[in-house]
């Protein structure tokens, strides 16, 4: 049985004598709360007809009113209004720290240099959103479960490589953390390199494994399903990502606690892990922890929660990155308000020496 679209949900293809099950869609889902499953067979003479059906599934008695018609298209557009204006901050403040963490020389050094990869993930992520909805919703008489174009798998796998590399750089934040501490606040720049194959690396890899997948076994659609089995070669390894920073983080925490108790650190080094606890613990949504609430359950599983985490919340995550390690970094501000003090400084003495030339002319 093909990819089929029935007009209300997008079924992938699936051998004969296998079922496939969907939750009611989200656009009903999201208003009728209904938690029904709906399922198809793959017949011999095709796809069976849905059981139970939609209307007694997803309770549709109503859905066809203008009113609730008009509600769901408010309810997306505020969606896309939000989360656009979410990440269009974020893409705002990370190129204003990027551009801080480059132009000033003191704030050179390998924690900083990996700041900047990071933040450059999230500004891939964020144009990876704006350039999927480009090409998939740019026309809407077009059904694009079943649009099936090089232009829209293209999207889809920069979108895929995005996401990957924002879940690894995240890991290697983790990383660099636990290096800092285990090294004593000593960072070595021969670490930079194994960052970088491990931040950009390892998801190029995986986005390169998963296209030749689906290019020789399910290139179906627009590859945006998260039905098909080959999803997993995706989500595996954000799966490792984010088990791997919750270890980190729960280890970064222990040794923390064994620093501040300890007798022979002095009270100078106490005040640095102190101030390190405060950030780590600010970070908890930076190490990928609370996206282990939805990592083992099945997509169908909390779509409200989901779309609001991802596309709302999600959005705003970067301006929250560029916030905690830039703009209120201690070590950032007391940079430009040197500078800021040299620059006026500057602009004093030349005002000074263009009214004594005026003078003595």
């Amino acid at each position: 049985c093909l990819t089929e679209w029935d007009g209300v949900s997008c079924w992938s293809a699936v051998p004969v004598g296998q079922s496939q099950v969907v939750s009611c869609p989200d656009i009903l889902h999201v208003f009728k709360k209904s938690k029904a499953l709906i399922r198809r067979n793959c017949t011999e003479s095709g796809w069976s007809f849905p059981s139970p059906p939609y209307y007694n599934a997803c309770e549709l008695e109503a859905i066809g009113s203008n009113n609730d018609t008009e509600a769901k298209a408010s309810y997306f557009v505020t969606m896309k209004v939000l989360y656009t204006c979410g990440y269009s901050t974020s893409l705002a403040a990370l190129v204003l720290a990027i551009g801080i963490f480059s132009c000033f020389r003191k704030l050179h050094c390998t924690r900083n240099s990996i700041h900047i990869h990071f933040f450059t993930s999230f500004i891939l992520r964020g144009a990876a959103v704006f350039t999927k909805d480009a090409v998939l919703f740019s026309d809407e008489s077009v059904d694009h479960c079943t649009m099936s174009t090089v232009n829209c798998k293209a999207a889809i796998a920069f979108f895929q490589y995005s996401v990957l590399a924002n879940f690894y750089w995240l890991l290697v934040e983790g990383m660099y953390l636990q290096t800092l501490l285990l090294l004593t606040f000593t960072s070595d720049k021969r670490y930079i390199w194994w960052y970088i194959l491990i931040g950009w690396g390892v998801p190029m890899l995986t986005v390169c494994v998963w296209v030749l997948t689906r290019l020789q076994y399910d290139n179906h659609g627009c590859w945006d399903d998260y039905t098909s089995p080959y999803w997993w070669v995706i989500k595996a390894p954000i799966l490792l990502a984010i088990f791997v920073n919750f270890l980190i983080f729960l280890n970064v925490t222990r040794m923390l606690a064994q620093k501040i108790r300890s007798p022979d650190i002095s009270k100078n080094y106490k005040q640095q892990y102190m101030r390190l606890t405060k950030s780590t613990l600010l970070l908890i949504p930076l190490f990928g922890v609370h996206y282990v609430v939805f990592a083992l359950f099945p997509e169908h599983v909390g779509v409200d929660a989901r779309l609001y985490f991802e596309l709302v919340l999600g959005s705003y995550q970067g301006f929250l990155v560029a916030l905690l390690y830039c703009f209120l970094n201690g070590e950032v501000q007391a940079e430009l308000k040197r500078n800021w003090r040299k620059w006026q400084s500057s602009m004093e003495s030349n005002v000074f020496n263009l009214a004594t030339q005026d003078f003595t002319a």
